[in-house]
């Protein structure tokens, strides 16, 4: 590769990117300061706070990649705003540029079945309503299911489309911006499983009393 055409380490288009994340970041934790009921804890807040971003992250960045990637559309084939930030994610996985068949498939169910499901967690954990705890531990394992297919296939077939080469690439877009999709849905799903079994153990014990 000839020295004009190795990629700038941090451009402008990294730092927008960036920028438009924190800022989705603020509005969900604006939003659970002004939605949620004011004795709401710790783990309400924090549940609110990753599904409000979940959602927006869904809705406006992959809704976006989707659009750019349907009906013989490509990332790398566009242009405009949402254009230029999946190039740049491109930059270090190939296949968002390329519309890969497997991620635009994982992106549909992500942007039309993950996005609004976390709006309906949403609407649950403002009532109040313990019935969230089920539907979270669904949406857990569709955001883990999504991230293992999204990266197994590439790994198995000698990751010639992650470019680690990069600090930038590597452990922030492939590692840092992968694996809250990780440890966050595995947080929230064995929160939500503890939830549910005290509720049918509870249930199950005055039952037993009753028949006693």
């Amino acid at each position: 590769m000839a020295p004009s055409d190795t990629p700038e380490f941090f451009t402008k288009t990294s730092a927008y990117s960036l920028g438009a994340v924190s800022l989705i970041a603020f509005i969900a934790y604006t939003g659970s300061k002004t939605l949620l009921p004011k004795h709401a804890g710790f783990r309400e807040r924090a549940t609110f706070i990753w599904l409000a971003f979940d959602a927006l992250i869904h809705f406006s960045f992959e809704g976006s990649f989707l659009y750019l990637s349907v009906f013989g559309r490509t990332v790398q084939s566009s242009t405009g705003p949402f254009a230029e930030l999946w190039k740049e994610y491109a930059r270090a996985d190939i296949r968002w540029g390329l519309a890969d068949p497997t991620v635009v498939s994982l992106e549909i169910l992500t942007v039309l079945g993950v996005g609004p499901l976390c709006c309906y967690i949403i609407y649950q954990l403002i009532k109040d309503d313990p019935a969230r705890h089920y539907w979270i531990v669904v949406i857990s394992t569709a955001e883990l299911y999504g991230g293992f297919m999204t990266f197994a296939p590439e790994w198995l077939t000698g990751s010639h489309g992650l470019v680690t080469s990069n600090w930038l690439y590597l452990w922030v877009y492939l590692m840092f911006m992968n694996l809250l999709w990780v440890f966050i849905p595995l947080w929230l799903m064995i929160d939500s499983y503890s939830a549910i079994a005290r509720s049918l153990r509870t249930t199950q014990a005055l039952a037993r009393v009753k028949k006693s």
